[in-house]
């Protein structure tokens, strides 16, 4: 368990990681970052693992050592974690501590899931997770002991783009001057919006998505899933080990997306208001990182919409449902209105990003909508 072996794909980069190790050339603060589901957090994983490994191998980590027992049970004394968390006043959970017990299990049930996966965890499905000013104390605590086990101390920092301003600059701090024999570890699916001081002093990894024989693999070897299945949830995947998985076990937030889109253009196009507020009331409920994600979906769907009108099938990435619902919605979108409806989507998640009311986001999105779908 969080050992290269169990990575999809990604064989170029681990081996660079194993060979930093090996030499002794490990850089004091590392910046993984790539689009979802390509195994960031997994490589990271890893690499730490193999770090804190005594008797490691030209491969991997032994596995069998008493680092890689407590790696296992994800206990560690020397590897610190940091992720976004949702403040509960009630159950007195104010720093990632507080929900180490719920990070731990869905870390050990799979290294590949999304934020909305971590607050279903947590059980903060509404809230909107940052990492806390607070934390910034606990990070500078826990790094200012001396490595009880091995030679260093790792902290991985999931998101970072969470990172609240004044626990930033306290990180930044730590990465311009680190305590001894620390590795700092950031994992970032958007790098642009981690503060550019923090950004100069990581060393960035771009990670690239996965090939489609490499999910293929993963989906009959790990999941048995017969081949030409595999063969169709790797395309529809593209790249995203994530998507892939979902597309094996039944993904009600998906549906609810579909479904949820379905009903904006249906309502839009046949210009029912009232029916178009009761929709956008029933999307500002959802909380706010679902908001987000149901936006990025949209745009998803309205990105092979467009596709679609070019009448080449291997460029579309669609679920059947998807596919027989475009069929008839793509000639609404075209070249006159497709770059004003992705425009609207990111102004509507910028709003929900800096807190507007939603219902005022999706009711006001939707009306512009009328126009945009008879362009």
């Amino acid at each position: 368990m969080f050992s290269f072996s169990d990575i999809i794909g990604q064989q170029e980069i681990g081996k660079r990681l194993r060979q930093e190790v090996q030499t002794g050339h490990i850089p004091h603060a590392q910046l993984f970052c790539g689009p979802e589901g390509v195994g960031k957090l997994s490589l990271a994983l890893a690499y730490a693992r193999y770090i804190c490994c005594p008797h490691r191998t030209a491969d991997d980590a032994c596995g069998t050592c008493p680092s890689c027992v407590q790696w296992n049970k994800l206990v560690h004394p020397d590897v610190h974690f940091v992720f976004p968390i949702v403040k509960s006043a009630k159950e007195k959970k104010e720093v990632c501590d507080d929900y180490i017990k719920e990070w731990r299990q869905l870390l050990i049930s799979t290294p590949y899931f999304t934020l909305n996966h971590w607050l279903n965890a947590m059980g903060t499905e509404n809230g909107q997770a940052i990492i806390y000013a607070k934390e910034s104390d606990e990070i500078t605590r826990k790094l200012s002991l001396k490595a009880s086990e091995g030679a260093y101390k790792i902290a991985i920092v999931w998101l970072p783009e969470k990172l609240h301003e004044v626990c930033a600059n306290k990180l930044l701090k730590l990465l311009e001057e680190p305590p001894e024999n620390t590795v700092f570890l950031l994992v970032s699916q958007a790098p642009d919006m981690i503060l550019p001081t923090i950004l100069s002093r990581t060393q960035r990894i771009n990670i690239r998505k996965i090939e489609e024989s490499q999910i293929v693999q993963a989906l009959e070897e790990k999941y048995g899933v017969p081949s030409q299945d595999s063969k169709v949830l790797a395309h529809l995947a593209n790249g995203n080990f994530i998507k892939a998985l979902e597309s094996i076990h039944l993904n009600e937030e998906s549906k609810l997306f579909f479904d949820q889109f379905v009903s904006l253009m249906r309502l839009s196009y046949q210009r029912k208001i009232r029916e178009m507020k009761q929709w956008s009331e029933q999307v500002a409920a959802m909380g706010r990182e679902r908001q987000k994600s149901f936006l990025e979906y949209c745009q998803h769907m309205i990105r092979e919409s467009f596709i679609y009108n070019l009448h080449q099938p291997e460029m579309n990435y669609m679920t059947v449902q998807e596919q027989n619902f475009t069929s008839r919605f793509a000639p609404f979108v075209n070249e006159r209105n497709v770059t004003g409806i992705m425009n609207e989507l990111t102004e509507a998640q910028q709003h929900i990003e800096q807190n507007v009311n939603p219902r005022m986001v999706f009711f006001d999105f939707s009306l512009k909508m009328i126009v945009l779908l008879k362009s």
